[in-house]
């Protein structure tokens, strides 16, 4: 058989730890009232700036994309024939950069923010702000993630221009 009876063990060994911590009320991992401290928001100091350095990439080659396509149309005139499309997809994507950027730096403010309440001793802002700087990740995320989607919409143009190129060419030979 696929499962051997280490597996089993350790599956029961697990299962044991799972219902010993969640029968004790002490035990903080079940907690619902979950202290912020300068460990939990240098949790986000690593992962905010590395997010950023992706966010920033994708806007750089985006920015060279469009430095590019402008190029090409104004000083070689050579138009696409997806021109309008590109244009609006690209339109798009440098919009969804530009908030996703945004929402990632205002959690990283937040999550210094967060640390200056904390300093201060007032832990229920620390909470407010440091929930704010999650939400604030969050959104940008999301955001970012539906930049890769119109990402991938604007390769399909490229393809269906080229396939629509190589279509024309075996017609004509």
């Amino acid at each position: 058989s696929d499962v051997c009876s280490s597996d089993l063990i350790f599956l029961y060994a697990s299962y044991k730890i799972f219902l010993v911590n969640t029968k004790h009320k002490d035990h903080n991992q079940f907690d619902s009232n979950m202290n912020v401290d300068f460990t939990v928001t240098a949790l986000m100091f690593p992962a905010i700036p590395l997010i950023m350095a992706v966010y920033s990439n994708r806007f750089h080659t985006l920015s060279a994309l469009v430095r590019k396509l402008h190029d090409e149309q104004i000083f070689q005139k050579q138009i696409p024939s997806e021109w309008k499309k590109q244009l609006e997809n690209l339109n798009g994507r440098i919009t969804l950069l530009k908030y996703t950027l945004a929402l990632g730096g205002f959690g990283f403010l937040f999550n210094m923010l967060t640390v200056f309440a904390l300093y201060f001793g007032s832990t229920l802002m620390a909470r407010i702000i440091f929930g704010t700087c999650c939400i604030s990740m969050i959104f940008s995320i999301i955001l970012f993630i539906r930049e890769i989607f119109l990402s991938t919409n604007a390769l399909r143009l490229h393809l269906s221009d080229i396939d629509r190129k190589s279509t024309r060419s075996e017609l004509q030979s």
